[in-house]
């Protein structure tokens, strides 16, 4: 079983949904970062289950206890432990499907590879893992952002409501001026994805997302959606070839979270339809930096 990830910079996350707890080791983490539990805290908050109706009905704290690895709210370059007690776990609901695999979720396979599987809420194979993700992840968007990297997500689109390719473009637009304007201040945009519970860039489509979802939960449905994620800032040459180019990294990172299905690197698919001269991306010097020309 693969629980790690990383090289440098590795994360190995353990626990099962309705287990005692999730958790993370951080290994490789330089010391003297300075980071408090606070910072970890809140990326935890935005993520915990339970905070709106479009969520989850699990209710979770999600208070992260540290065990290891930081000290005096900096990091002593030891292994980082992080510990996410579950404090809301009802496994009674899944008494009667103990035999029952049920579609889009690895109780089949679990148990066909391993013989003896966790039930309980989808035991390792649920998505309540991410928690310890989200939590190695806070260290690791701190250790970033000193470097000079900066990265912001947000939801595109949620069922059959997407946002609007203008807004989208004003992001793009803004966003690339990091790599040119070292000060150059997000927190407009990041203000209004962290004002709806679907992280939307767009306030109006936040609402019909939302919209969206409800419909589908008070008819017992679900949906699916699309997530885009900017890096800016980040500098030539990372990654290794062949096998550990940094697209390839990324594929590996998010094809694991579950329910993940598709990835887009850049224009991704869109680039099948584009003749060469118009996804060609030349490069260019702005302001005395290299740059793409188009970045596709």
């Amino acid at each position: 079983m693969s629980n790690t990830f990383g090289k440098l910079f590795r994360v190995t996350v353990y626990g099962e949904s309705h287990g005692a707890s999730v958790g993370c080791v951080i290994d490789g983490c330089p010391s003297g970062l300075e980071i408090k539990k606070e910072d970890i805290q809140k990326e935890l908050d935005r993520r915990k289950p339970g905070q709106s109706a479009v969520t989850t009905e699990r209710k979770e704290e999600d208070k992260v206890k540290i065990l290891s690895g930081i000290f005096e709210d900096k990091t002593l370059g030891t292994p980082i432990s992080l510990l996410i007690w579950n404090k809301d776990a009802d496994s009674s609901k899944y008494l009667k499907i103990i035999e029952t695999p049920r579609p889009g979720h690895g109780d089949f396979v679990w148990k066909k590879k391993f013989g003896h599987a966790d039930w309980r809420g989808g035991g390792r194979s649920s998505a309540r893992e991410t928690a310890a993700r989200v939590a190695a992840g806070a260290v690791a968007k701190k250790l970033l952002k000193n470097s000079g990297i900066e990265i912001i997500a947000y939801s595109i689109s949620i069922g059959n409501v997407e946002v609007d390719e203008i807004d989208r473009q004003k992001l793009m637009n803004k966003i690339a001026n990091i790599n040119i304007n070292k000060n150059f201040d997000m927190s407009d945009w990041k203000s209004t994805i962290e004002s709806n519970p679907v992280r939307c860039i767009s306030r109006e489509k936040a609402k019909l997302m939302e919209n969206e979802i409800l419909d589908a939960k008070n008819n017992g449905d679900s949906l699916g959606g699309v997530i885009e994620v900017v890096a800016a800032g980040i500098p030539a040459g990372l990654g290794e070839p062949i096998f550990a180019k940094l697209s390839s990294d990324i594929a590996a990172a998010l094809m694991s979270i579950p329910a993940v299905k598709g990835i887009e690197i850049g224009a991704g698919f869109e680039l099948a339809k584009m003749r060469g001269s118009e996804s060609n991306d030349e490069f260019i010097i702005a302001e005395g930096i290299v740059k793409t020309r188009i970045n596709f």
